[in-house]
């Protein structure tokens, strides 16, 4: 259940997952209320420059070989906890060069509830990937904590979080849960390494990982 609560804050990261965050990243700044057509914009190959003190990502996505492919088809669907860590970071690889945003998305303290002032981003997150531009395509949903805590605690808080924002997706958007592919990295992949227990190691991300177009359903 969504609900308000005492929180620490986490971030919604639609990137490149592991060493490739500081590739190409698209980043909206603390304050700013993220909208549809920014998300849309980030999230879609051959995107343009944005504004309003966002940085342009990589201007192409290129697409997935044929091994690559056959392995989504495999990973999609899959219940977050079945993945093995071999194929965690098998998509870490793969989503590398992928369109991405930065979006900053509280949870509740130490558990997987969005909180409630998040909403709004998780929504237009929702109608971004419902739009035509973006509908269909295959999307990773990553989890990630900092490094306080234990490494089996924090994996599975992770994977729950990945899932909260799967299910909202869901539920309230009609996304399809095989279009979307949960996934947790725990304290694994610290965005910042340098301050391990900083706030913005504390979040998801979000990854077009497959185009619609190269897609095959």
């Amino acid at each position: 259940m969504f609900k308000p609560s005492r929180n620490l804050t986490a971030i919604l990261v639609v990137t490149a997952i592991g060493a490739a965050l500081s590739f190409g990243i698209v980043a909206a700044r603390a304050g700013d209320d993220i909208t549809e057509d920014q998300i849309v914009k980030a999230l879609t190959p051959d995107k343009k420059p944005l504004t309003r003190g966002l940085s342009a990502g990589p201007q192409t996505s290129p697409a997935l070989n044929a091994d690559q492919a056959k392995f989504v088809q495999t990973v999609r669907g899959r219940a977050t906890r079945s993945l093995s860590s071999a194929e965690r970071e098998e998509i870490a690889t793969i989503v590398q060069d992928k369109p991405k945003i930065d979006l900053e998305i509280n949870f509740d303290y130490n558990s997987a509830d969005v909180s409630a002032k998040s909403l709004p981003s998780v929504q237009a997150l929702g109608r971004a990937l419902t739009n035509p531009n973006l509908k269909g395509s295959t999307f990773v949903v990553a989890g990630h904590t900092d490094a306080a805590g234990g490494e089996e605690y924090n994996q599975g808080l992770s994977e729950r979080r990945a899932d909260a924002i799967k299910r909202y997706l869901v539920d309230k958007f009609g996304i399809a849960g095989s279009d979307l592919v949960t996934v947790g990295y725990g304290k694994s992949k610290l965005k910042d390494p340098n301050q391990p227990m900083a706030d913005v190691n504390r979040r998801v991300q979000v990854v077009n990982m497959e185009n619609k177009a190269t897609a095959s359903k």
